[in-house]
């Protein structure tokens, strides 16, 4: 069902541009369908922070439930911002105050860029930890997105995140672990999620801890992950929310970061994503980079409209069922009439009976 346009956000022109049914208040408060409000709590960098709206906006708007989604974004102190994405942030980003006077059915909790060695010394630390104590007790579930993951899990089980020996960073093909999880049910037994990422909480630490694991890869662990209750927290450590060109605009950061001096090594291809069309044109295109990188001749555009074609997504319909599953879990345990975390008679410590 449609997301509703409860505030002026711009997110909200670009998806009605793409397609996507957008609800004008007016239109939705005509309407005797129930309403759910889901907070998205954007820790994103500049750059990818209106990104990042829209691509959690996309898999909420996506789900079936006979119901309008209110998403509610906001942020935390701690996190550097342009005089720009501050003032986008003020003009259209809620008071975490607000949400708490408020109250919400969901949350989700996106990455951030870390500064220091240990999660613990980022000045959002705090802040963050602020946002999840309370959903922890006012919410009933919370979707924890990569570094959201790390750092819920270090702060309620005390596993810290190990850093990989290189980026685990491309497309990889994935199994569930468990086939009866009502968060994957009707989903492929073997599905893509994309990864971007220098760290990783490992299977077995996860399982040390009394997490569930639902889904991973060989190549890039665990993906998918639950709390040992069930469901009162989500744990992604990929990004199914990520667009198809996602990874293709990483990929042109870290080359024209190499161009400007400020990586030593040409960046390589992000894993089973550039078909053997699109790693030809790229090769050309390192060797046209190294040619002019120290010196005067003037650098070509970026080839990225001539790969475009040849982009795929093989990860968007398992990543929309299971935020359709989740969503319409919360659907049935919230209360019908008011935003409370639980159903009358329903364990909060095991709200799936599992």
């Amino acid at each position: 069902m449609p997301l509703v346009a409860h505030i002026d956000l711009p997110t909200f022109k670009r998806l009605r541009e793409e397609g996507e049914e957008i609800l004008a208040p007016d239109r939705a408060s005509q309407q005797d369908i129930r309403e759910m409000h889901i907070g998205l709590l954007n820790m994103m960098p500049d750059a990818a922070l209106e990104a990042t709206e829209r691509q959690f906006f996309r898999l909420v708007g996506a789900c079936n439930q006979i119901v309008q989604f209110h998403v509610h974004p906001f942020t935390v102190e701690g996190l550097k911002r342009s005089p720009e994405a501050q003032a986008h942030i003020d003009k259209y980003y809620e008071p975490f105050e607000k949400i708490k006077q408020d109250g919400l059915d969901a949350l989700i909790i996106s990455g951030a860029n870390v500064t220091h060695p240990r999660l613990p010394e980022e000045d959002f630390w705090q802040p963050l930890m602020e946002v999840f104590s309370w959903a922890k007790e006012n919410v009933t579930s919370v979707l924890c997105s990569c570094l959201a993951t790390h750092a819920v899990i270090q702060y309620c089980y005390g596993i810290e995140r190990t850093r990989l020996p290189a980026k685990c960073w491309g497309v990889f093909p994935h199994r569930l672990i468990d086939r009866t999880h009502p968060l994957v049910a009707e989903i492929n037994t073997r599905f893509d999620v994309p990864h971007s990422r220098f760290n990783e909480i490992f299977q077995s630490d996860m399982e040390r801890c009394g997490l569930k694991i639902l889904a991973a890869s060989k190549e890039a662990g665990v993906h998918l992950a639950v709390s040992p209750d069930g469901f009162r927290t989500i744990f992604f450590q990929g990004h199914p929310e990520y667009d198809d060109i996602s990874l293709l605009k990483e990929y042109k950061r870290e080359v024209m970061r190499f161009y400007r001096g400020e990586r030593t090594d040409y960046p390589p291809f992000p894993e089973h994503y550039f078909n053997e069309i699109v790693q030809q044109i790229f090769t050309d295109y390192e060797r046209h980079v190294r040619s002019v990188r120290h010196s005067e001749k003037i650098l070509v555009e970026f080839p990225e409209a001539q790969v475009l074609e040849h982009i795929d997504n093989t990860w968007k319909d398992t990543a929309k069922a299971v935020f359709n599953n989740w969503l319409g879990k919360i659907y049935q345990l919230t209360n019908q009439d008011r935003r409370l975390p639980f159903m009358e008679g329903v364990d909060p410590d095991n709200p799936l009976g599992l």
